[in-house]
């Protein structure tokens, strides 16, 4: 374990973990073996940051949450006003009031034999919540990006708009972007166009206008939701498009969005230095000053 993972660590070894109502210290935090999320990726997923004692827009956390659910067939028997209340059972509990994250996840519950069908679950859905204290990258802080062979698939074979625990894809970019000496993984869609990152949705800067994927094959980001309106509030030219990594390699500036990380500017792709290779730029600078006025 790195000196970083082994501070992360540290600071998050005493926390008490959600489990379908109960809390437990992380050593004593268990699941089923049989539980549809090991055995099968089936389930669906929000992450959340809590900032000065707040869930950063959690209406919408929670509705694309209930979304996911209904999309996949999962029938929860809780309203959304209960998984908050979970959510801040948990908080209270482990006594966090800033600088947090948390990890909500709803799988289709245990099963009675490890296949794949869905009526196999016996004991209805579980629910976990695993709270920590964040480990905020510096503000100056750039990331490299690899391009990778794998892609954000189409919708009919697993739509990329679900935030659902079956991410070997984006785990198997993730592992071809480390070996090639970058931090995340910049992936295309199916027709070649550029899309996302692994974990993240992308932006590029042109002529100070904002460029974004067209939205087919990505995650339907929170935070590129915000960044998006706030550029349409602030007179920003912004776009919704198909391009190419021709155009990436030429741009002004890029970035990647998230909740954990809301805005974090990118140096280098495929070895193409981006900016001045060190600094956010200006455009950056600015919407990331923007979207912060949105949860204070």
């Amino acid at each position: 374990m790195n000196d970083k993972n082994q501070a992360h660590y540290s600071k998050n070894k005493d926390i008490l973990i959600y489990i379908d109502g109960e809390l437990f210290k992380r050593n004593d935090a268990k699941i089923s073996v049989y539980d549809s999320g090991f055995l099968m990726g089936d389930g669906i997923w929000e992450g959340l940051r809590l900032v000065n004692g707040s869930w950063i827009f959690l209406d919408e956390h929670i509705n694309r949450l209930f979304e996911g659910l209904k999309a996949i067939d999962i029938n929860l028997n809780k309203s959304k006003e209960e998984i908050i209340e979970a959510l801040e059972k948990t908080r209270l509990a482990n006594d966090m009031h800033d600088n947090a994250h948390a990890r909500l996840m709803i799988t289709r519950g245990e099963k009675i034999k490890p296949f794949q069908q869905p009526n196999l679950s016996i004991k209805g859905p579980s629910i976990v919540i695993i709270m920590e204290h964040s480990d905020d990258a510096k503000p100056t802080e750039g990331i490299i990006l690899a391009t990778v062979p794998q892609i954000r698939g189409l919708p009919m074979s697993q739509d990329p708009k679900l935030n659902s625990h079956s991410k070997l894809n984006c785990i198997l970019a993730c592992i071809q972007a480390k070996k090639n000496g970058a931090d995340e993984a910049l992936m295309l869609d199916p027709l070649g166009f550029v899309n996302t990152t692994n974990s993240c949705n992308f932006f590029i800067v042109k002529n100070n206008e904002v460029w974004t994927s067209s939205g087919d094959y990505c995650m339907n980001g929170i935070t590129r939701k915000k960044v998006i309106g706030i550029c349409k509030k602030n007179n920003i030219k912004v776009y919704e498009k198909n391009f190419s990594l021709v155009d990436v390699y030429s741009a002004d500036e890029a970035f990647i969005t998230g909740t954990l990380g809301s805005l974090r500017h990118v140096i280098n792709i495929d070895g193409r230095q981006i900016g001045d290779g060190v600094n956010p730029g200006p455009m950056n600078i600015k919407l990331k000053e923007l979207y912060l006025k949105l949860h204070q």
